[in-house]
């Protein structure tokens, strides 16, 4: 009978000290305001990282961190994805992503036309030849941020084509088709285009519908630096349009914009024309970067005809004095598209320091006048004194147009730029701003300072918005379960810095940025810690 007794207290005051213990989770952010991705109010509360996972989120007083850190006064926030990068370049020469992890970026999605794979083997390179094998790369070399990537449809297109202006027969499209489906085994997001690049402009919409059906059928999305942002992007739109309807896939405008002054007020057409795409049944959807310029090379201020073959074919047909001259022709009468006003170029990137030292930040105008020649001719001989396509940045861009693209529901963010450091290998190279400041130019001049968007909302658009568009799971919001990629920062101070005169700078207001669970920054610094990992798309098979 005693024992009978004994046995349940026992029982119970077992229970009682194991209610009294409390829980111990590695890092604990203690009281800061949590906005959790969804656009809904933040609330004030305690974040519990375990592991590689967000444990729990909530009034955890009685719970201790192996780390614990005070959030408070400061925004606690999935970490941020960036739509559109090119950080697969700068990964591979520095993994840390310095420029984006102190903005909060937690995930770069590569893929704008061009991928790191497929790729044919390049003598004395035995890195990778699939995408498939630049995730594993990477993974294996080690990185800050998580990544992702759309195969490219211009990757895919020089890989069976070349540079070549032609179309590919039914055999070559069939090979076309399968790279597609492999990288979309692989883990890639779907199909990216950058239409306005030769040879990109070279493919019709009928093979990149094509290629479209194929990653739809992995459950892909299409993303497109369209055919045109300029006098043709109505037209443009429609391509889009019916690439998605044809090929029954979600599609993604690359840096939604509208460039030269003379097409700004075709605003109104082009929000209507997406919002009805929209309510007919078509998932479209877009993004942007907070500036009014752009940046791309100088050469694309050639005729693409002149183009085709690649950069050294380009070369030779200007210095043959006949084709020069009809290029020139070209370039005068706006073709492809009337070129920009030179007083609206500015010089950002040569290769040579001698041509560097002379040009960079100065505007076309006045690079021609130094120079001797029409602005044309100018960009001719450039293109051959320095023997490469030379970084330019093109103010286009209308500063309302912009604010009235960001605040469509429909809109992310990408930065269009690399990830770079404050290193030599980086700073003696022109970059446009936005590589370092993108994402804390939205939450610092439009949110704190104009109020165009709620912060909860910029949020949003910023993790999972996106995450929603590529179809990641357990990523871009704040719930347990979900992986631990998350951003803590002061949303009175986050602040870019870098200027078209003097980009490299980094933004500041960014306290600590967790990846898969791991301090990559810490009070503001880099740690060096490089937990990121690959991040594949929904056709993925192992």
């Amino acid at each position: 009978m005693r024992q009978k007794i004994v046995w349940p207290i026992i029982c119970l005051l077992l229970s009682f000290y194991g209610q009294a213990q409390p829980r111990e989770y590695d890092i604990i952010l203690r009281g800061g305001t949590v906005y959790d991705g969804s656009g809904s109010r933040p609330f004030v509360a305690d974040v519990a990282i375990q592991a590689d996972t967000i444990a729990a989120i909530g009034d955890l007083f009685s719970a201790k961190g192996k780390t614990e850190i005070s959030a408070t006064n400061f925004a606690i926030a999935p970490g941020f994805i960036n739509m559109l990068s090119w950080a697969d370049g700068t990964l591979l020469q520095d993994g840390r992503a310095v420029s984006d992890i102190k903005q909060g970026v937690t995930l770069e999605v590569f893929g704008e036309g061009l991928s790191p794979g497929p790729r044919q083997r390049k003598k004395g390179d035995h890195r990778w030849t699939t995408l498939g094998g630049y995730f594993d790369h990477l993974e294996k070399m080690g990185v800050s941020p998580n990544f992702a990537s759309f195969v490219g449809a211009t990757t895919v297109r020089t890989y069976v084509l070349g540079y070549e202006n032609v179309k590919p027969t039914s055999i070559q499209m069939q090979q076309m088709r399968k790279l597609v489906r492999d990288a979309m085994k692989e883990g890639a997001m779907g199909v990216g285009s950058s239409l306005i690049y030769a040879p990109a402009t070279f493919a019709s919409t009928e093979e990149l519908i094509e290629l479209c059906k194929v990653a739809g059928q992995y459950g892909g999305m299409y993303i497109t630096h369209m055919r045109s942002e300029s006098d043709k992007i109505l037209e443009a739109l429609n391509e889009t349009f019916r690439i998605s309807k044809e090929a029954n896939i979600p599609a993604e405008i690359y840096h939604l914009k509208i460039n030269h002054q003379r097409n700004w007020n075709k605003i109104d057409t082009v929000l209507f024309k997406i919002d009805s795409a929209r309510k007919a049944g078509l998932e479209i959807s877009a993004d942007v970067y907070p500036y009014i310029a752009s940046a791309t090379g100088l050469k694309e201020r050639v005729p693409n005809w002149a183009q085709e073959g690649g950069f050294k074919e380009l070369l030779k047909r200007i210095g043959n004095p006949v084709t020069r001259r009809k290029i020139v022709y070209d370039m005068e009468h706006g073709i492809p598209t009337r070129n920009s006003d030179p007083k609206d170029v500015m010089m950002s990137g040569f290769r040579k320091d001698s041509l560097a030292k002379l040009y960079n930040n100065k505007r076309l105008d006045e690079v021609a006048r130094l120079h001797g020649k029409n602005a044309d001719e100018t960009v001719l001989d450039l293109l051959v004194a320095d023997r490469s396509p030379i970084g330019a940045v093109y103010f286009l861009i209308s500063q309302e147009n912009m604010r009235r693209m960001l605040q469509q529901p429909y809109v992310s963010v990408g930065s269009d730029a690399g990830a770079p450091a404050l290193t030599k290998n980086f700073t003696d190279q022109g970059i446009h701003p936005r590589a370092y400041g993108t994402f804390a130019r939205i939450l610092g001049k439009y949110v704190r300072e104009e109020k165009l968007l709620s912060l909860e909302e910029a949020i949003r658009r910023m993790t999972s918005l996106p995450a929603g568009h590529l179809k990641i799971l357990k990523r871009g919001a704040l719930k347990p379960g979900y992986f631990a990629d998350v951003v803590v920062f002061d949303p009175e101070k986050i602040q870019d810095h870098a200027t078209f005169e003097n980009p490299h700078q980094y933004a500041t207001g960014v306290l600590h940025v967790f990846v898969n669970g791991v301090p990559v920054l810490k009070d503001g610094e880099h740690t060096g810690a490089t937990p990121g990992r690959c991040v594949r798309g929904p056709g993925y098979i192992k």
